[in-house]
């Protein structure tokens, strides 16, 4: 367990060092045209809005549609830096559910319908068998703990304010992103969970789906978007582990993970629906169903 706890460590400290080599640069800018350097980081307002847009564009002071208030602004503590927080975290949240109705959001729902009718057949024979191998127990263990809401969303804030602290545009956008992903994420798992109401294969309630594994691969899909494939490669490994885990442990049948996964990959990317790269991942109909499609954009 020690050696497993260790590498996701490292795995989550490469993530941030990653955030940190692609913060922008100081460039010479015209007045209010973007980022002014200081103290070799950067100066910048952060609401919401200008947080995803921070590779772009940095708003001047005064743009109505992101707020004036500049990162960093404001002594701790001060209800101008509380109210800034708030915004970039929890302003959006309402938002964010009206925009999760979307075209790509529900296809990637239908491949979590189609995963579900397609693995529910086998639910306990692969539970049956992930959980009586012993070896495994003592390997699925750490899962329960990186999967787990609150750590997630402390991730997370730790980011967005590490970011905030070094005014770095980019490490307070993807913090930001991570957390309102989560956010959104449980928030329709809990509703998903006290509709259904499954039975877990241990004797608990409420399994359907794996609020675990949607916390998971809503946090690994916005790591992809903000970071691309090099990142998001073993954000989605990690993921699927945390999710094979809950399995293993008997908390949740595939089923349910597998819906937890689809409906995470549409949380994150509901919230990061201004940021395409140009290899996605995307839904797709099938005769028999819905899958998962490599999409190469070659515009960008």
């Amino acid at each position: 367990m020690t050696r497993i706890t260790t590498a996701c460590s490292r795995l989550i400290a490469v993530s941030l060092c990653a955030v940190c080599a692609t913060a922008p640069h100081a460039s010479a800018q015209g007045a209010g045209a973007g980022p002014v350097a200081v103290g070799g980081g950067l100066e910048s307002p952060v609401g919401a809005h200008a947080l995803r847009d921070s590779r772009e564009r940095v708003p001047a002071e005064g743009d109505e549609r992101t707020g004036t208030a500049a990162m960093g602004s404001g002594t701790p503590g001060s209800p101008q830096r509380r109210a800034d927080v708030w915004r970039d975290l929890f302003g959006a949240t309402w938002t964010d559910v009206r925009r999760f109705p979307s075209k790509q959001t529900l296809g990637w729902i239908a491949v979590g319908a189609a995963a579900t009718a397609a693995t529910r057949p086998a639910d306990s024979h692969v539970g049956r068998s992930l959980s009586s191998a012993a070896p495994l127990h003592e390997i699925s263990e750490p899962g329960a703990y990186i999967g787990s809401t609150p750590l997630q969303l402390g991730l997370s804030a730790a980011t967005y304010g590490l970011g905030r602290a070094t005014h770095s545009p980019r490490m307070a956008a993807l913090g930001a992103d991570l957390f309102r992903a989560q956010l959104l994420a449980q928030g329709l798992t809990v509703g998903i969970k006290e509709g259904v109401r499954r039975q877990r294969p241990e004797g608990g309630g409420f399994a359907f789906p794996s609020g675990h594994s949607t916390v998971s691969f809503a946090s690994a899909t916005v790591l992809q978007q903000h970071l691309g494939w090099r990142v998001g490669v073993p954000a989605y490994a990690l993921a699927s582990y945390v999710a094979l885990s809950r399995v293993q442990m008997q908390r949740h049948y595939l089923s349910d993970v597998a819906f937890g996964a689809a409906l995470g990959i549409a949380a994150g990317r509901t919230i990061t629906l201004d940021r395409e790269r140009r290899i996605q991942l995307a839904p797709m109909a099938t005769a028999g169903g819905a899958g998962v499609q490599v999409v190469w954009d070659r515009s960008r």
